[in-house]
């Protein structure tokens, strides 16, 4: 007799955890292979941020250094672009695809690029729901009551339906920022290409955590009907 009761539904969320474990893992070996390797431009970060950002007509966006590694991320809020010090300071070839990635959120904000304003206006109810969707489900069982437990997966579903939207933004900021380095001259064509395998392996990550939040919500299912039917 095991002592705990095992869940056999975790067996679903092992694709996921799997993926997620090779993302990570290529994420950190690519971006510290080309952060090794400097651009010939000798531009920095912060300085291909900038010119990425004039060239753009996008003047309103201050530009901050963060502590962490690959912390870099984009406030739509605030307007501003936060880079890691790694990537704030550096001329690496993994910096400058970074910074470009990171300006292409900017330039999605800035040309009212529709995903984008789409995940902004899901983050509030996708929290809510995400943090309310097991206490329901928990309590639909415990009571007995599939209206209730349904609701917990309904909430569930717009934390999904977050991700689902995160991939085309993520996506599509990527190929902004290659074809803006490519154009602009920031990288010539054998440093693009280095630079893209970097944002690959980041785009990854969102890969992962999609295919993790999908098979959750199957998981919350079959838990929602498994539970009311030992009540039958």
């Amino acid at each position: 007799m095991f002592p705990f009761y095992f869940d056999p539904t975790y067996v679903l969320l092992i694709p996921a955890i799997l993926l997620a474990i090779y993302a990570q893992t290529r994420v950190q070996t690519t971006f510290n292979k080309y952060s090794q390797i400097p651009a010939r431009s000798g531009m920095t970060g912060a300085e291909v941020a900038m010119a990425l950002l004039n060239s753009n007509h996008i003047y309103d966006v201050n530009i901050e250094p963060v502590h962490g590694q690959l912390t870099d991320y984009y406030d739509p809020r605030r307007k501003t672009l936060n880079l890691s010090e790694g990537v704030y300071h550096s001329t690496s070839l993994a910096a400058l695809g970074v910074t470009a990635h990171e300006v292409g959120h900017a330039i999605q904000h800035a040309t009212g690029y529709a995903p984008l304003k789409v995940r902004s206006a899901i983050v509030p109810v996708a929290n809510i729901g995400s943090n309310l969707a097991f206490p329901l489900l928990l309590l639909g069982i415990i009571l007995g009551n599939q209206k209730v437990a349904f609701i917990g997966v309904a909430a569930f579903s717009l934390a999904v339906l977050f991700q689902l939207v995160t991939l085309p933004v993520e996506y599509n900021a990527s190929n902004r920022a290659v074809e803006a380095l490519e154009v602009g001259g920031y990288l010539e064509r054998d440093e693009v290409h280095s630079a893209r395998k970097v944002l690959n392996a980041a785009a990854m990550t969102y890969m992962a955590s999609t295919l993790m939040a999908v098979l959750q919500l199957l998981r919350l299912l079959i838990l929602s009907g498994a539970g009311n039917r030992r009540r039958d």
